[in-house]
């Protein structure tokens, strides 16, 4: 999940910078803040992934994984491959020797939801697989 989430990380940005380059691109009209902009959608997916690792690090008495606060909408453009690799990098470690009956214990998600670790950790790697889709369909 660690794997696949790092190329759905990867894939988003990519397609965020293309939409970003774009000078057709527009976002449709919403009231979701993570709408404003793309830099505000990028910002949500980013900080999305560092609170996901850091959540299941909370719950299973893991050291706080050392992710960095992810940068405003305001400078995301600029910081958007440095802190994504960082990012990433961090994910990669934090679970890797937790043992896999763990990943089945239930937790209550910031959201007030039930998670298992293995949910989480679906979901984190469907999330930007998900905004990724919705860039693609408005880019064409």
């Amino acid at each position: 999940m660690v794997i696949l989430h790092d190329i759905e990380m990867r894939k988003f940005i990519s397609t965020w910078k293309l939409a970003k380059a774009s000078a057709r691109f527009k976002l449709p009209a919403t009231e979701d803040p993570s709408y404003q902009s793309l830099d505000h959608l990028a910002q949500h997916v980013l900080r999305a992934a560092r609170g996901y690792m850091v959540w299941m690090c909370e719950n299973l008495g893991l050291p706080d994984p050392g992710i960095p606060a992810t940068p405003l909408p305001e400078v995301i453009a600029t910081q958007i491959d440095s802190y994504s690799e960082a990012l990433l990098t961090a994910w990669r470690e934090p679970l890797k020797d937790v043992p896999e009956e763990r990943f089945d214990e239930v937790y209550l998600s910031r959201w007030k939801i039930q998670y298992c670790i293995d949910a989480m950790m679906e979901h984190a790697v469907m999330h930007p697989l998900r905004h990724r889709f919705q860039l693609e369909n408005l880019l064409k």
